[in-house]
């Protein structure tokens, strides 16, 4: 079976088909880092960690490109008395923590915009030279992409030219349409001098739409095979970069991806209504491997709504699966494979709760296995979760105190035996009493047909 993805432009599921067989060029719109990260922004860097892994796994070699936007208006306006510069690479380190925490891979590569200023210069003057930009006729410095000179504008979006509206506040500075959008921003008096670099057009810096039009091309070729980011991005930025990188005459992004966004009881995450959830507020409530599962759980392309409980189900969930890894570790072997249901699933768009109810039943099958100690099924149930497991980029830590939790076991096994000694006498109260125990200490019993298995209940 094919790999297929929901492409953005055609509104469809294609069959994946690589422009290089056996390799994967994936660019992917990063953080713009203005303020601390929330989880919509791992939300998004997840996805794409998990379209990496799961290519990998079926054979490709990827290459994923995702930026940091580190110079824009947003940075700018809210960096105060802190230098703008030390308040983005602040931010960017916040994001990297939270994204190390939950298991995403460092991309391939991590460009920044401040060290692409030289490409974005030279494809603004490739879209002058084509007649598709034009720079302001007012001394401002600004320079502008000429929405009217592309007639295929709104190809992403599905909206011709001329439903566009304009996008920016600053209409009245030199734009021949109120739609056409700035590739180049002229120095304002009010901004920083070290907010701006030298070009044909006098001192400024670029817009933010040239930013990933120029180093996705730059590590990735004039053609590579997906561009993805958050559904907000679709307009005005994606629908930005594809038409100014066609127009400068790059094939650009053979396919689209777009996630869906999260929102919190129903409504929009807002940092000014008071309903943002941000990385450092969902580490502080859970572990980091129960906190990717949480963003990873619903499919990619939904709209993830968070509510009361939300976080307490994901983590009853991973608690099931992680419980049965951890009591059949021993028994995994060296590369275990995903069982066929679950690979079937993963190539259909990523389909990730799919997925994992394929990796349910396998744990529910692996601890009916256990009960009944049936060695076979056991270690196959054993590989298959792992496999699963590993592919989702989950971590299954092993025990914190593995000495100490090995002695406990021998305790705990050695009072099991006695009570189940006790209750083959049918002297029922040293049988409750051995039990009494074992729970005052924080450890559930669970009688199966032919065992009896333990766990600590705190996890």
């Amino acid at each position: 079976m094919p790999i297929r993805l929901f492409d953005t432009v055609s509104q469809s599921l294609r069959d994946f088909e690589p422009r290089v067989p056996g390799q994967v060029g994936i660019y992917v719109c990063g953080p713009t880092v203005q303020s601390e990260p929330h989880i919509g922004h791992l939300r998004s860097a997840l996805v794409y960690d998990l379209w990496r892994r799961w290519l990998t796994y079926r054979g490709f070699t990827v290459t994923l490109v995702r930026n940091v936007t580190d110079i824009d208006d947003k940075i700018l306006a809210v960096s105060g008395t802190e230098e703008w510069w030390a308040l983005a690479a602040r931010m960017e380190r916040a994001f990297d923590t939270a994204a190390s925490a939950l298991g995403i891979l460092p991309p391939t590569i991590e460009p920044r915009a401040t060290g692409h200023i030289g490409d974005m210069i030279t494809l603004i003057s490739r879209l002058i030279d084509r007649g598709h930009a034009y720079a302001a006729a007012d001394g401002s410095g600004d320079v502008y992409f000429s929405v009217a000179s592309w007639s295929d504008y709104g190809q992403l979006t599905r909206q011709s030219p001329d439903e566009v509206e304009s996008d920016e506040a600053n209409s009245e500075r030199g734009k021949k349409d109120p739609r056409d959008f700035a590739l180049w921003k002229g120095r304002k008096d009010s901004e920083p001098a070290t907010a701006s670099w030298e070009s044909p057009w006098g001192l400024g810096r670029p817009g933010w739409h040239i930013e990933c039009s120029a180093m996705a091309t730059r590590f990735l070729g004039s053609g590579f095979d997906i561009h993805g980011g958050g559904l907000d991005l679709r307009f005005p930025h994606h629908e930005n970069e594809l038409a100014q990188s066609r127009a400068a005459g790059d094939d650009f992004a053979t396919t689209w991806l777009h996630n869906g966004l999260v929102t919190m009881n129903g409504h929009k995450m807002s940092k000014s209504v008071g309903n943002e959830m941000g990385a450092e507020d969902l580490l502080s409530q859970t572990d980091s491997a129960t906190a990717r599962y949480f963003l990873l759980a619903p499919h990619y392309r939904s709209t993830m709504d968070v509510h009361e409980g939300s976080l307490a189900e994901a983590a009853a969930a991973w608690d099931r699966i992680r419980g049965f890894a951890r009591r059949t570790a021993d028994l995994v072997t060296a590369a275990p494979e995903v069982p066929d249901a679950f690979a079937a699933a993963m190539d259909d768009d990523l389909a990730v709760p799919a997925a994992l109810a394929v990796l349910h039943d396998a744990v529910r099958a692996g601890n009916t296995a256990l009960d009944a100690a049936d060695s076979a099924a056991i270690l196959a149930r054993a590989n298959e979760v792992a496999a699963m497991v590993n592919v989702l980029g989950l971590t299954v830590e092993a025990d914190s105190h593995h000495a100490t939790h090995a002695a406990l076991g021998t305790l705990i096994d050695r009072l099991i035996s006695e009570r189940n000694r006790a209750r083959a006498d049918k002297d029922w109260p040293t049988a409750d009493r051995i039990r009494d125990d074992i729970d005052a200490a924080g450890i559930t019993l669970e009688d199966g047909a032919d065992t009896t298995r333990w766990s600590i209940t705190n996890g």
